[in-house]
């Protein structure tokens, strides 16, 4: 029999038992549609995530007082010398201060040194009022150090005394109205001009460190929250690391046992929190590729049902010469038919769903980028959709293909 031949049979099982085949079918749109969606999800956080690290810099290190011996979500703590920063309870409270900075100063691959200190403040604007996070900088060199970028304006510099440089949300929507470039703005009832605007979606304000301290009324003047490095080489971060850290200690007098402060490097954050990602999205494909099985599943019912149906068509086929893989070339088309038009609609749908989701999740930040449905997912979708129908086909493809045509003839 020709190929030709048998898919024509195989076509006319699919559209002559419409409810069961269509039935079957959902059961894969289900489940390649919820693997689309998932991975395009995925694809979104993880270029959401590339975007946003991927800007920190991979010649920066943070210095921060206390130090972690345990891990978390972003990764080992004692790594190079590094960790998260994670204040521990002693004696002693650790901090950074000017002694510290100094010690930076004498190690020559280190290019730039910006301190900062950090709070929450009460701000005003045109009789609105809330809470939002202040940091205070080193104006000399915090545009030379900052990955953030300016929309409007410009950065703080050495000469500036009470203007601030805002985060893009708070210019655009926090007070209900814009506000904008020289405009002024009330923090902690002082009075301070913006003079840049940036773009980004934080509600944060920045503000020269002198100032700060006067603002932030907790801070003692000459201890930092923070210490941003910027390193001459980026391809001696590890390197300066470890150097820098043995500094530390040194000046310190201190042990890695004692170890009271936290450096880490925004390259070790991205590579960590990447591999977290990539966990993240096999669990959830490996949570929908449960619904291909249960379609799997289903396509099996299927066809054993049709071969027990057409077991009197199968003995005629036999009896005027139709061969066994005639037989079972029938039943894996019909198998491979219900599996590519599942998967055909369930890529479809799974598109669909994938442009919704951002909407119907609201401003979720990781989901920010919007989500990105790749060509490889869709070649991957339709091919283990077709591979699932076969697979799920052979069996009772087989066993049809079997039946001796004279039994055939004669089953009720």
């Amino acid at each position: 029999m020709k190929f030709k031949k048998c898919f024509k049979h195989a076509l006319n099982m699919v559209i002559h038992s419409k409810l069961r085949s269509w039935l079957t079918i959902i059961g894969i749109v289900i489940g390649v549609a919820s693997v689309i969606a998932i991975t395009s999800i995925g694809s979104g956080m993880q270029q959401t995530m590339t975007d946003q690290l991927g800007g920190l810099g991979g010649d920066l290190l943070t210095l921060n007082a206390g130090f972690s011996r345990g891990s978390n979500m972003f990764g080992p703590s004692d790594r190079n010398g590094g960790g998260t920063s994670s204040a521990v309870a002693t004696e002693d409270e650790p901090i950074l201060d000017r002694t510290d900075v100094q010690a930076l100063k004498s190690i020559p691959e280190i290019l730039l040194i910006e301190t900062e200190i950090r709070g929450n403040v009460d701000v005003a604007f045109l009789g609105k009022s809330g809470t939002v996070s202040l940091t205070g900088v080193d104006p000399a060199v915090w545009s030379e150090i900052t990955t953030n970028e300016i929309a409007e304006g410009r950065m703080l510099d050495s000469a500036d005394q009470n203007v601030v440089v805002i985060g893009g949300s708070l210019s655009d929507s926090y007070f209900g109205k814009p506000l904008g470039i020289n405009q002024m703005i009330t923090i902690e009832g002082n009075v301070y001009r913006v003079v840049g605007i940036l773009d980004d979606t934080s509600n944060s304000i920045y503000m020269p460190i002198q100032m700060a301290y006067q603002v932030l009324d907790d801070k003692e003047e000459g201890v930092y929250d923070s210490i941003t490095i910027k390193i001459k080489d980026e391809e001696q971060l590890d390197e300066v690391m470890n150097k820098t850290a043995l500094k530390l200690m040194q000046i310190r007098h201190i042990t890695t046992k004692t170890k009271d402060f936290s450096l880490t490097s925004s390259k070790q954050m991205q590579e960590t929190r990447s591999e977290m990602m990539s966990s993240m999205n096999s669990f959830l494909i490996a949570i929908a590729a449960v619904s291909l099985i249960v379609g799997a599943v289903g396509i099996a019912n299927t066809m054993f049902t049709s071969v027990m149906e057409k077991t009197k068509e199968i003995g005629i086929m036999k009896a005027i010469g139709a061969r066994n893989k005639d037989i079972m070339l029938i039943f894996l088309l019909n198998a491979l038919l219900i599996g590519i038009v599942g998967g055909l609609l369930g890529i479809i749908f799974g598109i669909l769903l994938s442009a919704a989701l951002p909407a119907i999740m609201g401003q979720s930040a990781m989901l920010r980028g919007g989500t990105f449905v790749s060509l490889n997912a869709i070649l991957l979708a339709i091919s283990v959709s077709a591979i699932i129908g076969v697979l799920a086909g052979i069996i009772p493809a087989y066993k049809g293909s079997k039946l001796k045509p004279v039994d055939a003839l004669r089953y009720e």
